[in-house]
């Protein structure tokens, strides 16, 4: 049976709940609720259905009709399909971190990526979930980028945070600043170096990127004053970068580059670790940022946000940069379909 999207060509997009007391379907909700976007794409929502109508009624969106299905293949343009993940009842309780939507953000994000490694879906978008609460014998991961990772063992992945004006990455993600140091290596940097100048030429549509490589301490460790980290492993990997034509510069100062506005004279900025990447591009990035799964022959994105607990159930969440989200998705499966 062909998927409904061949006439017209339309990429089909798999949505992921997240978690369902957070804002996930809020903006996945104020996302879907302007039917011009069905002209881009073909949207399959991943999670319970009971729980999407909770907010629809909560929102005032009862209108928004969507058409429940059981597999992708039966997916339709022109219109929200939704792919339950459980029919059993499920306790709502918004703002609030708990084993069920825990579980239920697991199970929804499984049979997500299990289309998106088939080839069902073209791309996915994940909505936010709680790090923590997701946790099980299933899922043992810092991410979701690391859970989808597992099924591309040959791949080197590299989050991305995107935006119009800045696309910024780190060596390092979800660990400790104490293990931080230990992990990062000349050999680790130049990977991701090779991922990084990769996807700006194919997903970007770069075809010469200019990369600035961040230091690990401070003032770039003043000659080694303040660690040897620089002299002994990042100049090397940029040294070996700059080896294989990759114009690649650096290191540079993290406070003096983004204080000065240098980053502006680059295609992509790499940094060495989580805040030093997340804060910069935060501050930079007022446009709403997505988060981008680099380096993985299949495209996934995400809102560049968490669950916002604090704003849940409120009607207050932005949704912009879910549906950068999407939009992104988009143009990254057009780049690499030219």
């Amino acid at each position: 049976m062909q998927i409904q999207k061949d006439s017209k060509k339309l990429p089909i997009i798999g949505i992921t709940q997240g978690d369902i007391n957070g804002i996930g379907y809020e903006i996945i909700l104020k996302t879907l609720c302007d039917s011009r976007i069905f002209d881009s794409f073909i949207p399959i929502v991943y999670g319970q259905s009971k729980v999407f109508s909770y907010y629809k009624k909560n929102f005032n969106m009862e209108e928004l009709s969507y058409s429940l299905i059981r597999d992708a293949h039966q997916a339709q343009a022109g219109r929200i399909n939704f792919i339950n993940h459980t029919d059993e009842e499920l306790k709502i309780e918004p703002g609030i971190a708990t084993d069920t939507a825990g579980k239920a953000a697991f199970d929804a994000l499984k049979l997500a990526v299990d289309d998106l490694h088939k080839g069902n879906i073209d791309a996915l978008v994940t909505a936010p979930v709680n790090k923590k609460s997701i946790q099980s014998e299933q899922f043992h991961f810092s991410s979701q980028k690391k859970y989808i990772s597992t099924l591309y063992q040959d791949c080197t992945p590299l989050m991305l945070m995107v935006s119009s004006k800045l696309i910024i990455g780190s060596v390092t993600n979800h660990i400790s600043l104490r293990e931080t140091p230990d992990a990062i290596t000349k050999e680790l940097i130049t990977d991701k170096l090779d991922v990084f100048v990769k996807t700006l030429q194919q997903d970007f549509g770069i075809k010469y990127p200019r990369i600035a490589v961040m230091g690990l301490n401070p003032h770039i460790g003043d000659g080694g004053l303040y660690g040897k980290e620089e002299l002994e492993t990042i100049i090397p990997a940029i040294k070996e970068a700059k080896e294989k034509d990759q114009l690649v510069f650096g290191p540079f100062s993290a406070d003096g580059f983004f204080g000065s506005a240098a980053w502006t004279k680059y295609d992509g900025v790499l940094c060495m670790f989580h805040d030093q990447a997340m804060i910069s591009f935060k501050i930079l990035a007022v446009d709403g940022g997505v988060n981008f799964t680099a380096g993985l022959p299949v495209v996934r994105t995400a809102p560049d946000h968490g669950t916002g607990y604090d704003i849940a159930n409120k009607n207050i969440a932005d949704p912009d940069s879910f549906r950068h989200a999407i939009y992104l998705a988009i143009d990254i499966l057009k780049n690499r379909n030219c």
